[in-house]
């Protein structure tokens, strides 16, 4: 495992532990609402405040851009550390047992580094750029679903910029009547991850932020699947829009997204 990996993989495992250990007493926290439908708890910031300690105390210098406490650029800004320390927040408040911490590591501009950890099944996933991606320590691909037809999706509903609903719809519209179901369990990060293992044949969601799908877009890339934005082209950590599959699902998602998408979020 890499050097960098291998720290990030402590660190996901550090707040792993504090997330877990408070899942049983959500009752208890102090919840607050940074804006619509937007929620932050104790535990999004200790976790994130253990998150960052495990990485410094390896890189000291390394830079940092993390959900609940913005960007700290050090003296290295050639690595920033892209963290999501608990990637379903609304999901933990309400018992719903999806949520993963997110940790990505962008070095001169290119994410080199991920780990999306599940706390609760204690799933692994992990992978450097060019060595491949793993799901604990077991190698990895995206599904080889040949189209649509029969595939399972994931998606994510424009629940933070709500303007967007009525064309997000139009792209389920499109797509829905080819597949075999659509999910949306509610973690970007864990979305990607089941692309990658091939459980979910694609995924397209509108609005993200790039520490919730940092980690998850190499982990897709790794694993053999392709990721575009609502272009066709590669700046869906920038914009936010992304769309990815195996190869030919995501062929046949970027034919049915992009003609209802393009002219509203994309030059």
């Amino acid at each position: 495992m890499h050097p960098m990996l291998n720290i990030a993989v402590r660190a996901a495992n550090a707040a792993g532990d504090i997330i877990y250990k408070y899942s049983d007493h959500i009752d208890s926290l102090t919840i607050e609402n940074k804006a619509q439908n937007d929620f932050v708890s104790e535990v999004d910031k200790q976790a994130e405040q253990a998150i960052i300690k495990t990485i410094k105390s390896a890189y000291p210098d390394h830079s940092f851009k993390a959900e609940e406490s913005g960007e700290r650029k050090n003296s290295n800004e050639d690595y920033t550390w892209i963290i999501d320390p608990l990637d379903g927040t609304t999901n933990f408040l309400h018992g719903f047992p999806q949520y993963a911490v997110s940790i990505a590591l962008k070095e001169k501009g290119k994410i080199t580094q991920a780990v999306v950890y599940e706390p609760l099944t204690q799933e692994l996933y992990t992978a450097s750029r060019g060595e491949g991606a793993m799901l604990n320590n077991r190698r990895i691909r995206v599904s080889n679903r040949k189209s649509l037809e029969g595939a399972l999706l994931g998606t994510g509903f424009p629940f933070k910029q709500q303007q967007h609903l009525d064309i997000y719809l139009e792209t389920f519209k499109a797509v829905f009547p080819m597949t075999a179901g659509i999910r949306r369990p509610g973690s970007a990060a864990l979305d990607l991850a089941y692309v990658a293992a091939g459980r979910l044949d694609g995924f397209w969601e509108i609005g993200l932020n790039d520490w919730d799908m940092a980690a998850g877009t190499l982990l897709v890339h790794e694993a053999g699947g392709l990721l575009g934005d609502f272009s066709g082209g590669h700046e869906y950590l920038q914009s936010g829009n992304v769309i990815c599959g195996n190869p030919k699902v995501f062929k046949q998602l970027i034919q049915k997204i992009i003609p209802i998408v393009s002219s509203t979020f994309e030059k």
